[in-house]
């Protein structure tokens, strides 16, 4: 049982930065990865970054390497994505992602979705 509460998201020229966060309700026992994903008009939505809570692994896309990064706070149990250099082909719906293992078996919650729109 996981609920996740998104925020940020906007319009931005191209070249501009934005941050979005995620804040999730998890049991503290669980084994879990956050991260995000989005999804273009027209596309299928695809992974963007990830980070494994208690590992503290990072994965990018490489469209977004060198551009985005993943911070967290544990405190807060709240995932970051810091958007810099943004270009227009980043626009799209960004979900949260978190993803439980339990034995063998994965369980994805999703946020409700962030707009980000870059003008060019």
């Amino acid at each position: 049982q996981v609920q996740l509460v998104e925020s940020g998201g906007g319009l931005v020229q191209a070249g501009g930065s934005l941050r979005l966060s995620c804040a999730a309700s998890v049991r503290t026992f669980s084994s879990y990865t956050m991260g995000w994903f989005r999804q273009a008009p027209g596309k299928e939505r695809e992974f963007v970054a990830s980070i494994n809570w208690s590992e503290g692994d990072i994965h990018y896309t490489d469209s977004v390497k060198g551009r985005f990064t993943i911070p967290r706070d544990n405190a807060k149990n709240t995932v970051y994505l810091q958007m810099n250099s943004l270009r227009p082909e980043d626009t799209g719906v960004y979900y949260c992602n978190v993803r439980i293992r339990v034995n063998v078996v994965n369980y994805d919650y999703w946020g409700q979705g962030s707009q980000v729109t870059v003008s060019s």
